[in-house]
């Protein structure tokens, strides 16, 4: 009897520990299944959006995520989720990587580990002119409005302690909400901010872009905490880019002159995952 109890709980230890190593390389994962599965926003234009010719999910981080893919040897699938979503399905193992507008923070560090930097941008309010704001501050006590889960809330909260904030799922609802008259000020990042802000046409006269950062945000791909083989390789992609050019070219075709971001250089190079 005791032989046999002996028997079952090494059958099970080892088991257990198959198990283990069977999860303890995701990177091995990705290429037995031939995908790499990458959780991207699609409404967070120019970074990742829908096509509205091709139906298809294309973008600068789509950009970035297919070049690792390409690296690793796999096929990339993007799965649509939201802002809020983002850290609990990595955690759960439902998407590989997650790059859908993502900043680094040392908060966030505790539970995801993350990229090299891939994008750096200020947070910023878009005011309605006839609100007579001209400064962040002088949103106290006013309607803001911005997106569900991400970093928007709490620094514009941070700025502006008494502001009172409205969230939506998407940018696109919040700043549908400010045409609305649903508040008097819209907070995103600067890049997507400004999109927005020049798909005005004409009714770009009644806002105002208030020129205060409210944040300096890194960008970056979210890993698996622990995932050291496919962080690596995703890393190691993303100075492959900077060194060959690809990265800057890149930037351009999605944020450059001659796009509705109209950013006139890239200010940042992929070739560090520190922030302050």
């Amino acid at each position: 009897m005791r032989m046999k109890l002996i028997a079952a709980a090494a059958l099970a230890a080892s088991t257990f520990l198959l198990g283990t190593t069977a999860h303890a390389d995701q990177l091995a994962d990705i290429k037995k299944k031939g995908e790499l599965v990458v959780g991207v926003l699609g409404t967070d234009e120019p970074a990742t959006f829908v096509d509205p010719k091709t139906r298809q999910i294309v973008g600068y981080e789509v950009d970035l995520v297919n070049a690792i893919a390409k690296k690793i040897g796999v096929k990339p699938v993007l799965k649509q989720i939201a802002v809020a979503a983002r850290i609990p399905e990595l955690q759960q193992g439902h998407v590989d990587l997650v790059a859908a507008g993502l900043t680094h923070n040392k908060e966030r560090e505790a539970q995801i580990d993350f990229s090299l930097t891939t994008f750096v941008t200020g947070q910023k309010a878009l005011v309605k002119k006839d609100s007579g704001i001209t400064e962040v501050p002088q949103l106290a006590g006013k309607k803001v409005l911005t997106i569900r889960g991400g970093t928007q809330e709490p620094n514009i909260r941070k700025a502006v302690p008494n502001v009172e904030v409205v969230t939506f799922d998407t940018s696109q609802q919040a700043f549908q909400a400010l045409q609305q008259g649903k508040g008097v000020g819209y907070v995103d990042d600067e890049a997507a901010l400004l999109r927005s802000y020049a798909k005005l046409g004409p009714q770009k006269a009644q806002y105002v872009v208030l020129k205060q950062n409210l944040s300096t945000e890194a960008l970056a791909i979210g890993i698996k905490k622990g995932e050291s083989g496919l962080k690596a390789v995703v890393d190691d992609t993303l100075r492959e880019l900077e060194k060959s050019g690809d990265a800057e070219k890149i930037f351009v075709k999605w944020y450059g002159p001659n796009t509705a971001s109209g950013f006139q250089s890239r200010d940042f190079k992929l070739e560090s995952d520190k922030i302050d």
